[in-house]
């Protein structure tokens, strides 16, 4: 009882999941893995930014503009606090996961990799965690390798051992909490055990950063990447979050403003990081708002989120065993807020599409993650993926939504 009011009362901060209605009923929204909605103290940053308090960062020195670049980067020391992070770690602010992920994979792969290196992957990624690897791999000759699950989703530890110990590999690429099923991966484990065979780990926070609380320094990650608009901020920043050493012995992402030193037509030289990742002006409204999510999810207690997505996980798992036909891909012990199911007979968009005209978002489609649908044999699933706003009662709503839609369609 006391989760429940906690959270419904936060429910009232959020706009769109208070007020919004879809073909004529109030929304419930179960597509948090795909982006979140953002509290009004969000809004309100960014609002008050554009409209008071807008100047460009790091140029120039006229009052506006000290009041900016101060504003930002406190949002950097912010992130570094929430985090635990080092005096060592640095936070270099990019357009979000994925751009993260492609700056890593253009620029370690470049100081580290040579033609017949390794980088091993799960096979429980997103593209977006796959395709910029393969890019490098296939500029610099080196060969991925991709660690197998099992049925619950489950990554197989001893394959990626057998390939570390291979003494190939050079970087491993992991998602902390997978978007296609929810499965929340050894970090610490994995982290471990590369670092004994020379390997750095990557890993893509996208889904973990919102769910889960943690030491970044505890992971013993290399580089950890997130995006803002999945934590209750805004589109179009992120964060990645490395050792300033190195940092430094990376050649930079992209050229241009703020991430160099001195220009001549004969050499350029380089910021020092974050800066010498961060080229042109950057996203500083965006990144205020993002300050202000972190604000908003410093308010709320970690482990009481975690207990109240746990609860409405189970919840859900345990209506949607009761479907005929129905099957959850992915049943791991460790697991976020993320259910991911087919109906035998039965499309998902078609799925989707009928639960839409109850007001119910969910995910249909590939999930950005065709590999990892291929291994458990379908080109297309359905997604529904909690948040601290929703609540039991559209967890219940969803689960007759559904059971009705399936009546019609089968």
């Amino acid at each position: 009882m006391e989760l429940r009011n906690y959270f419904s009362a936060k429910r009232l901060d959020f706009p769109i999941i208070a007020n919004a209605q879809v073909h004529g009923k109030k929304l419930i929204y179960l597509d948090s893995a795909a982006t979140s909605h953002k509290p009004k103290s969000v809004i309100e940053a960014m609002q008050t930014f554009y409209l008071h308090d807008y100047a460009t960062v790091h140029r120039t020195i006229y009052s506006m503009t000290e009041q900016a670049t101060a504003a930002y980067e406190a949002v950097r020391s912010q992130i570094k606090r929430h985090f635990q992070l080092s005096p060592s770690k640095e936070v270099i602010f990019t357009r979000g996961t994925t751009d993260a992920l492609n700056l890593v994979a253009s620029s370690l792969s470049t100081l580290l990799l040579k033609p017949g290196d390794e980088v091993i992957l799960s096979a429980m990624e997103h593209h977006s965690n796959i395709v910029p690897w393969q890019m490098a791999c296939e500029r610099l000759g080196a060969k991925l390798r991709v660690i197998p699950f099992d049925a619950a989703g489950v990554l197989d530890l001893e394959s990626y051992r057998k390939f570390l110990q291979g003494g190939r590999a050079k970087i491993v690429a992991v998602a902390h909490m997978a978007n296609s099923t929810g499965t929340i991966h050894p970090i610490r484990e994995m982290a471990n055990l590369a670092h004994e065979y020379g390997a750095y780990l990557v890993v893509d926070g996208a889904q973990s950063a919102a769910h889960l609380s943690f030491s970044l320094e505890e992971l013993k990650a290399d580089f950890y990447c997130f995006s803002s608009h999945k934590l209750y901020g805004p589109t179009g920043v992120g964060c990645l979050i490395a050792d300033r050493g190195l940092l430094e012995r990376m050649p930079p992402y992209q050229g241009g403003g703020d991430m160099i030193r001195q220009v001549t037509f004969e050499k350029t030289t380089y910021n020092d990081p974050p800066l010498k990742f961060e080229a042109g002006t950057p996203m500083i409204a965006e990144v205020i708002g993002l300050g202000a999510a972190f604000s908003y999810l410093e308010q709320i207690d970690l482990k009481k989120l975690e207990q109240w997505e746990n609860h409405l996980l189970q919840q859900a798992t345990e209506g949607l065993k009761e479907l005929p036909g129905l099957r959850i891909l992915g049943e791991a012990p460790k697991k976020g807020p993320i259910l991911t199911f087919i109906v035998e007979g039965v499309h998902p968009l078609d799925l989707a599409t009928l639960l839409d005209l109850d007001g119910i978002a969910v995910r249909s489609g590939h999930l950005c993650a065709q590999p990892t649908l291929a291994a458990f044999g379908t080109p297309y699933a359905c997604r529904a993926s909690f948040s601290l706003y929703n609540t039991e009662e559209e967890i219940s709503a969803f689960l007759a939504s559904l059971q009705k839609t399936l009546k019609k369609l089968k």
